[in-house]
């Protein structure tokens, strides 16, 4: 539920405004009204809405002065009540980014266009800030490092290093540790267990892991549709690439471009 404060110094507004308009029908619920723009000041610190309605035009303190004071302490959305007279003095308040502005009397339908506009922004911004939580720099992502495994060392394998070069420069093709191991003159289970002893994983983590690294080098270039880099990292379907993607990665592969969107536009979500 969007939180709503309103402040307004005509009781017959102000209340019409709280009473008449089904709020719970569009999601939002009154948490609180003033009747100037001092007391109003004093409720958006406390209860820190996400949308503020406020007249212009109240004793001790006017609409305008309580934004400019409240922003400074956090974000939220502000729709401005005004009347034909006050109009060109509230196109000023553009500085405070007021989201719009509503002629008295309230037209319901617009105010409802209007919060639905908004809720829409907030999810977005939401969702937004979702996918910075959940994911990592592009420098960070690196799920594999095959290079790592031709170090010589006491566990080093021919035939290990043999299996490390097949997904290297086949990845993109169906290759099984089974073939490989018929291929190489060794038994599977022979083979499966060397691969465990040198990397801790499996072959087809290993294989997995290095597919979806290249499906988000594919992904970042922009030139390709999910479904093409499925097909050119060796996934395939294009449901096994999107599950193997989001289990490594966290995000589905839609989401992941979106994320990369965001972070080039540098969208960055509401301070609250």
């Amino acid at each position: 539920m969007l939180k709503v404060l309103i402040v307004e110094d005509e009781d017959v507004i102000r209340k019409g405004l709280i009473h008449t308009i089904d709020w719970i029908s569009i999601g939002c619920n009154i948490i609180g009204d003033a009747c100037d723009g001092e007391e109003g000041l004093k409720l958006i610190e406390k209860c820190r809405p996400d949308i503020v309605i406020t007249d212009i035009k109240m004793p001790f303190m006017d609409g305008i002065t309580m934004l400019e004071e409240a922003l400074k302490k956090y974000s939220f959305y502000s729709i401005l009540l005004t009347s034909y007279s006050e109009f060109e003095y509230a196109k000023k308040a553009i500085s405070l980014k007021v989201y719009e502005y509503l002629l008295k009397p309230v037209d319901e339908e617009r105010l409802f266009e209007i919060i639905e506009k908004i809720r829409s922004e907030i999810d977005n911004k939401k969702f937004i800030e979702d996918l910075y939580k959940k994911t990592k720099k592009d420098e960070d992502i690196k799920l594999v490092d095959l290079d790592i495994y031709y170090l010589p060392s006491e566990k080093s394998n021919y035939y290990v290093n043999k299996a490390l070069d097949e997904i290297k420069n086949n990845y993109d093709k169906k290759i099984s540790i089974e073939t490989l191991a018929e291929g190489m003159g060794v038994s599977t289970s022979y083979l499966s267990r060397k691969f465990k002893d040198v990397t801790n994983q499996t072959f087809m983590d290993v294989l997995t892991k290095y597919r979806v690294q290249r499906a988000i080098e594919l992904l970042e270039t922009g030139k390709y549709r999910v479904y093409e880099v499925a097909d050119m990292t060796g996934f395939g379907e294009y449901k096994n690439f999107c599950n193997a993607f989001k289990r490594y990665i966290n995000l589905s592969p839609t989401e992941f471009l979106k994320s990369n969107s965001c972070i080039v536009k540098k969208c960055h979500p509401i301070d609250k």
